[in-house]
């Protein structure tokens, strides 16, 4: 699942016409980055949530067999936060453990890394070293289990994998946030997770965009 529902308002006035996650990094949308990625790991059955310009990315990306994936969508009247956002999908998703990407992030991460993390624990999140705009970081990472405190804190990427049941308790339709979750599951060591390393950017405001886009000119 590709998170796409956000207003992106730290990037007003480039999101009052433009869906965040179609904003072009690199000469192409960011959301394609996303698809190709994770069709290039094998997933290929998609669900992307949006609300704020929805119908924009759904014209733009089609069933998504032009970029090897098979895309359906999850619309929302209003965005109903990130967790509110994947119970409301858990009938497209099915009974297996799923990934989930926000849409508003840059990365060349391998999502084929991801397969089997899940079997022992509900909820497995890829963290990242703290960026400049974020450096109290979040979450802690002792061995595989991630704590909500720690000596070393990194940054969630919003990259995880969860268990369908995670979500159970959210009715379909209600707003309901990601980080609550999480931490009530660290306090019963049910969150596992990973160090990523490699090149991830939060691209929040004009500004990173500008930067990012930048950065891979030069590349």
């Amino acid at each position: 699942m590709i998170l796409a529902a956000g207003r992106g308002e730290r990037m007003r006035p480039l999101t009052d016409t433009i869906p965040k996650p179609l904003l072009q990094v690199g000469g192409k949308p960011l959301i394609v980055w996303h698809v190709e990625n994770l069709a290039r790991a094998g997933i290929r059955d998609i669900i992307i949530n949006h609300a704020h310009l929805g119908a924009r990315i759904e014209a733009f990306l089609g069933d998504g067999s032009q970029l090897g994936a098979r895309i359906h969508y999850s619309p929302e009247p209003e965005a109903l936060e990130t967790a509110g956002g994947i119970a409301n999908a858990l009938p497209m998703l099915g009974n297996a453990p799923f990934v989930v990407v926000n849409g508003d992030v840059f990365c060349d991460f391998d999502f084929s890394r991801l397969n089997g993390v899940a079997k022992n624990y509900a909820a497995y999140l890829v963290l990242v070293d703290n960026p400049p705009q974020h450096q109290e970081g979040d979450f802690a990472l002792e061995g595989e289990t991630v704590r909500s405190q720690g000596s070393v804190m990194l940054t969630f990427s919003g990259i995880g994998v969860y268990r369908p049941e995670f979500f159970a308790a959210i009715a379909r339709g209600s707003r309901a946030r990601l980080a609550p979750l999480l931490r009530a599951a660290m306090d019963h060591g049910t969150v596992g997770g990973m160090h990523y390393t490699g090149r991830w950017v939060d691209v929040g405001t004009p500004q990173r965009l500008i930067e990012l886009n930048q950065e891979l000119q030069e590349s």
